[in-house]
């Protein structure tokens, strides 16, 4: 059967993994909303502020899209690092050889074209965005902002010369079963008695103030990590902005020291089920369903947590962590799903170990050389 490979079609790379994986697998789409506007190049800062281009292709069979891929360049990034890396993203395919093989050639061509020695992947456009590519725990489903991907496309990419690196975990803890207090030692306690750090909820009132104010913390905190590019202002309201519609202000902490932005930890309730029922599009009914959803849900993310670096190893990433999980038991919340902790994070990880965190996902970036083009 012919294979077509499209370029620019988002309608057809929104469906293409839908179609690949089928309604009974963990698979949740991104909402279609974000997808569209994503890869808008009139609207994504990734292009409009010139950090960086991309193009997205998918494949067609007898003209149903059977699977997709995003190739792209991090300019920002590869000025930093000195690189010339070019990334793969949101690859979904059906188990088939032949089509998984024209998306990554399409993707590695036209990366080559523009002078990339390097690809790697998944990397959905910036650090803002999911990474990697699941390797085990293919059986559980994903929280927001997890990535999911079905076993054969690690398969596939192994057999099409990609070498597995950067191998990643995400994290469940049972809130009720947790242990958060094993969080607390001599210096967590005295983080959390020290009248000096102010504890500020992020909710709607103030949420742009909050919100910028955890950027500014991201960016110092993440600053010495690899692969990472501080998001501009516009970029992070790009990503986060609609944060503010399902945000619960019990649970989401920026923290300030001596008046200045010191730590934050950013937590949402899980909305993969609700997306995952709607299809990822929203319809008449969503606003029904968001408050059936919201009122019944007990799960809910961490998404990210970052402390200032002239405050690290002061103990105020246990304490944020400690707080957050007396607020989210609190609220009603009996599961709390991590997002990707690297193996090369062991303070991280222990830190999780601690709070009774349980593996929840096995994920890699996959690489491989390209050749001039």
């Amino acid at each position: 059967m012919t294979l077509e490979i499209r370029e620019g079609d988002r309608k057809a790379a929104f469906d293409a993994a839908l179609n690949a994986y089928g309604a009974d697998s963990p698979y949740v789409p991104p909402l279609w909303s974000d997808f569209d506007r994503m890869f808008d190049p009139a609207k994504n800062p990734f292009v409009t502020e010139g950090h960086g281009r991309y193009a997205l292709f998918s494949a067609h069979r007898r003209g149903r899209p059977v699977g997709r891929i995003a190739a792209s360049v991090h300019d920002d990034s590869n000025r930093k690092h000195g690189t010339s890396n070019g990334a793969f993203g949101f690859f979904d395919c059906i188990d088939d050889a032949e089509v998984a093989d024209a998306l990554l050639q399409a993707a590695e061509r036209w990366l080559a074209e523009r002078g990339m020695t390097a690809i790697t992947g998944n990397f959905n456009l910036t650090a803002m965005q999911q990474i990697g590519v699941m390797t085990d725990g293919f059986d559980k489903a994903p929280f927001t902002d997890m990535m999911w991907s079905a076993p054969h496309i690690a398969r596939h990419l192994e057999r099409a010369g990609y070498k597995a690196i950067f191998p990643m975990t995400t994290f469940e803890i049972a809130l009720d079963q947790g242990q958060p207090e094993q969080l607390l030692g001599d210096k967590q306690r005295a983080v959390l008695a020290d009248t000096d750090f102010v504890w500020q909820p992020i909710k709607r009132s103030a949420f742009k103030v909050r919100l910028e104010d955890a950027r500014l913390i991201l960016n110092d905190g993440f600053a010495e990590n690899p692969m990472f590019v501080p998001p501009t202002a516009a970029e992070y309201l790009f990503q986060a902005g609609d944060m503010m519609w399902v945000i619960d202000k019990r649970i989401s902490t920026v923290v300030y020291h001596r008046g200045r932005p010191a730590g934050a930890i950013i937590a949402i309730p899980d909305l993969n089920p609700l997306v995952k029922s709607v299809g990822g599009r929203i319809g008449l009914s969503a606003p029904f369903r968001f408050l059936k959803h919201r009122f019944s849900n007990i799960r809910a993310v961490l998404i990210y947590q970052s402390v200032c670096r002239d405050l690290h190893n002061r103990g105020l990433n246990g304490a944020m962590l400690y707080r957050t999980a007396l607020a989210l038991r609190e609220a009603g919340y009996r599961t709390l799903g991590g997002t990707w902790i690297a193996d090369v994070n062991g303070a991280s990880l222990r830190q999780v170990e601690k709070v009774g965190a349980k593996p929840l996902h096995r994920l890699h970036m996959f690489t491989k050389p390209l050749a001039a083009s």
